[in-house]
């Protein structure tokens, strides 16, 4: 298994979701970009965020709580 890429944290703070224009929470051990306002986790591959709608998965009931 490939080594986690660390997220930039002045990358993390520039970006936001593209539906909500919300912020995002970087999930490293899951490597998702989470945007709790949209109920999406879009993945972060090879350490590029990949923001695009149609590749995000909604995220559950129980992911938003935690």
């Amino acid at each position: 298994m490939p080594e986690s890429h660390a997220m930039d944290p002045k990358l993390l703070e520039l970006l936001v979701c593209p539906v909500t224009k919300g912020p995002l929470t970087y999930d490293r051990e899951a490597q998702e970009l989470k945007s709790r306002s949209a109920r999406l986790a879009y993945p972060v591959r090879d350490g590029i965020p990949v923001l695009l709608e149609n590749e995000a998965r909604p995220l559950t009931d129980e992911e938003l709580q935690a």
